[in-house]
């Protein structure tokens, strides 16, 4: 019998073969044992902060609302229930489209909105823009990393890994970069951009200045255009090592490197104290890239037609909120501290937990949504997992998922080196919920080790 054009058995291998361990094997049986009802899930797979109860800003959403129903703004009470800068805000966004926020925008976002984006570009790194913004509204980074890698994995691409150095608190050793593509050419793989992530993801951890300028003259040297995943950004958890960004390094270096090396940087609504997934919004901004190339990649992003606009809005009043004087300054100002300061001490509790329990080490949370321990599995727990058909640290999470309703993410799905094993966990359940959530955490580990260790154990790194 023939096959039908999307049967399984016609599908692409490469397709088959794609894989995204954040909504995998652990996330499924997760959300099969919640609809069971058997057990309280606490989804810490992914950096969803609203999902775990991180409220909502309040000025944004006003906004938003504003712009989503304008008859509201014909209202001659709007300004009982609305404050007048959100109302402002509001007429100032809608004045930027073509037919408010059903109709499609420019392909490249409002250019309202894209100029607003440029001036918190200028002000972040504290360099003039010479020419016009060079960088597109999309909806989300993940979509637009997406468009621009496309050619990776689902149309038959190679990835070449890197790894950072754990004991060196996840930092780069740019001679094991010039190893990775040394070796990939040695195969015939023709290698064309570096990816990172800093604040770091699943890491943690914020890139020294140090660090980036030899991950940019590493680029240069080897004419690799650089994508900057940056989105984490609002999210720092300590004052010895702030975010910079690579646009800064790269420009602080000056010429001929901040002329040559092509950069492509990723911010998002999605993230910081924003929290606004589901809004799916963000920018990219390109650097030193040739106008053909633009032109080439905007009719890519014009087959989509338009980013989403609500989204856009959502980007414009994170790049530019409220300022001191405003109406809804001090509230703005007191709600995105409060989130950032919990979120610092999540980080620590987390971290502190975690290196409390044992054969369990992790290094701090600097930045980012993420804790990264690393797990000693004892060789009893290895076999058991190879005999069950699984790779340890998936074995490890399922048990604990089994066990405490902790939905997590196994290391393997990041790649790590041989051996050694790590799982993924957000920072973002609730301040008040995470002593009881990292006990019951210990609690598990005690009796997984006792299981499976026969003494086992590790001295601490």
């Amino acid at each position: 019998m023939s096959l039908k054009a999307l049967d399984y058995e016609s599908l692409n291998e490469n397709v088959k073969n794609c894989q995204y361990a954040v909504r995998g094997e652990l996330y499924l049986r997760a959300s099969e044992l919640q609809k069971e009802g058997k057990k309280q899930i606490i989804f810490t797979n992914v950096g969803n902060p609203h999902a775990l109860g991180q409220k909502p800003l309040t000025f944004p959403r006003q906004v938003v609302a504003l712009c989503q129903a304008p008859f509201l703004l014909d209202n001659p009470n709007v300004g009982m229930i609305f404050p007048a800068d959100a109302i402002a805000r509001a007429k100032h966004y809608l004045s930027l489209t073509s037919g408010g926020l059903g109709a499609y925008s420019d392909s490249r976002g409002l250019l309202g909105v894209r100029k607003e984006v440029a001036e918190f570009i200028q002000r972040r790194d504290g360099y003039p823009r010479l020419t016009s913004f060079l960088g597109w509204l999309d909806s989300g980074s993940s979509a637009t990393v997406s468009t621009l890698l496309s050619y990776i994995s689902l149309l038959g691409g190679t990835l070449v890994p890197y790894y950072l150095e754990e004991t060196d608190n996840w930092g780069l050793d740019v001679n094991n970069l010039r190893q990775s593509v040394a070796q990939a050419r040695s195969q015939g793989i023709t290698v064309r951009a570096m990816v990172i992530i800093n604040p770091g993801n699943p890491t943690g951890q914020c890139l020294s200045e140090a660090n980036l300028r030899e991950i940019l003259k590493f680029c240069c040297d080897e004419r690799l255009v650089l994508l900057g995943d940056e989105v984490y950004q609002q999210n720092i958890y300590q004052d010895e090592r702030p975010f910079i960004s690579s646009k800064k390094v790269l420009m602080d270096m000056g010429a001929p490197l901040s002329k040559e090396v092509q950069l492509i940087s990723f911010h998002t609504v999605s993230k910081g104290y924003w929290g606004e997934c589901g809004q799916r919004g963000g920018y990219f901004e390109m650097t030193n890239i040739p106008p053909r190339t633009v032109e080439e990649i905007y009719k890519v992003a014009s087959i989509a037609l338009s980013p989403n606009v609500s989204a856009q809005i959502f980007m414009g009043l994170m790049v530019s909120p409220p300022k001191p004087g405003d109406i809804s300054y001090d509230q703005f100002v007191r709600e995105s501290k409060g989130i950032l300061e919990s979120l610092r001490r999540r980080a620590r509790i987390m971290t502190d937990g975690f290196n409390s329990c044992k054969n369990v080490v992790c290094n701090f949370t600097e930045g980012a949504m993420y804790s990264f321990p690393q797990i000693k599995l004892p060789p009893k727990a290895i076999q058991a997992a190879k005999q069950a058909g699984k790779v340890p640290d998936v074995f490890y999470c399922l048990k604990l998922l089994e066990a405490t309703g902790i939905s997590t993410v196994p290391g393997s799905g990041f790649g790590q080196r041989e051996g050694v094993f790590h799982l993924r966990t957000t920072i973002l359940p609730a301040e008040e919920e995470m002593p009881e959530i990292m006990e019951s955490f210990k609690k598990f580990n005690d009796e997984f080790m006792s299981q499976y260790g026969d003494n086992f154990g590790y001295s601490r790194m």
